[in-house]
């Protein structure tokens, strides 16, 4: 059989390593919810976390790639008391899909081993489903942040002089994508600031608390942002899910486990800013953005210098060191 190559290693590890932080958090999920819907939510990612990692895990003892050292039973504390309400937990499957889909999107054309390839079409199949049956519950019990209604066109739209401002001057209302962007953007920046301030709520590290209070700052104020430019065009945007988060302050999770995620998390915003750059047609949202994503990229530094201090970070399979192996 063929070897793996550099983009199927990469995309297999990334996967093992978000599958086996889920596997911890699920569990922790599970031990308290009350909801029988949002309970069969949980336990089908369970599942399907679990399924990833072992897939993953066969195919690289076969390789003799070492298997990632990841999360275990030690990341995470079953007995500690309930942290979040029911309703949480499906905001957050619904991010956590979104993450998914981005990650087997990105990699399935990159995939040329037929195995590889059956693999990643199943993940992004499996995903797809779950996030369909998130949707049905989040509709059923009303707990769906939705895009707004704006005005059914009357003619095909041309853009003209002005269609590129956004600071002063004669200014276009915002366009179908750009809003869908700053809703998607919306979404997660609230089930972030959530799970960011409970585990501010919950370390007992010092340095640790203050990178989570600093990330939940940095994100209360993008929520601002884009509420801003959303009440600018008289729209409606969601409202905070804070609430959802308990008053314990036992931790369900090692420090390790949290800041990676928090770290994980950020930098996958860095993606959703490309993409809503993508699709962009203000000056105005393209400045927001980038100021944004400053911010974000100084948090996910100041989060690795404290994976890396604590000898936390695992680092995907690299290529040959050629200088190191030549002074060899």
């Amino acid at each position: 059989m063929e070897k793996l190559n550099s983009a199927e290693i990469g995309k297999l590890w990334a996967i093992y390593m978000g599958n086996s932080m889920a596997t911890c958090i699920l569990s922790y999920f599970l031990q308290h919810v009350e909801d029988q819907d949002v309970k069969k939510l949980l336990e089908n990612a369970l599942n399907l976390s679990k399924e990833f990692q072992s897939t993953i895990k066969d195919t690289f003892i076969k390789e003799n790639i070492p298997i990632p050292n990841g999360f275990t039973k030690d990341d995470v504390n079953l007995a500690a008391p309930r942290l979040f309400e029911d309703e949480f937990y499906v905001h957050y499957l619904r991010y956590v899909t979104k993450v998914g889909l981005s990650l087997y999107s990105v990699g399935i054309p990159l995939m040329y081993r037929e195995d590889i390839r059956k693999f990643s079409l199943y993940c992004m199949e499996s995903t797809i489903k779950l996030g369909e049956h998130i949707k049905d519950i989040s509709i059923n019990k009303g707990w769906v942040i939705k895009s707004p209604i704006i005005p059914t066109p009357q003619k095909v739209n041309i853009a003209h002089k002005n269609y590129l401002k956004g600071f002063i001057g004669d200014v276009r209302p915002l366009h179908a994508l750009e809003i869908a962007h700053l809703y998607d953007n919306l979404e997660t920046n609230v089930a972030s600031k959530a799970l960011v301030m409970a585990f501010s709520q919950v370390t007992k590290t010092k340095k640790i608390r203050e990178l989570f209070i600093k990330g939940e700052e940095l994100t209360y104020k993008a929520i601002e942002g884009y509420i801003k430019k959303l009440h600018d065009d008289n729209l409606p945007s969601p409202e905070l899910i804070d609430h959802l988060v308990t008053t314990s302050t036992s931790s369900p999770f090692s420090d390790k486990l949290m800041v990676f995620h928090k770290m994980d998390m950020f930098s996958m915003r860095v993606r959703n800013f490309g993409n809503s750059l993508a699709v962009n047609g203000r000056r105005d949202l393209a400045l927001m953005y980038a100021n944004f994503l400053k911010d974000i990229s100084g948090f996910v530094h100041d989060a690795a210098d404290i994976m890396i201090e604590n000898g936390w970070m695992e680092t995907p399979p690299e290529a040959a060191d050629r200088e190191d192996l030549s002074s060899n």
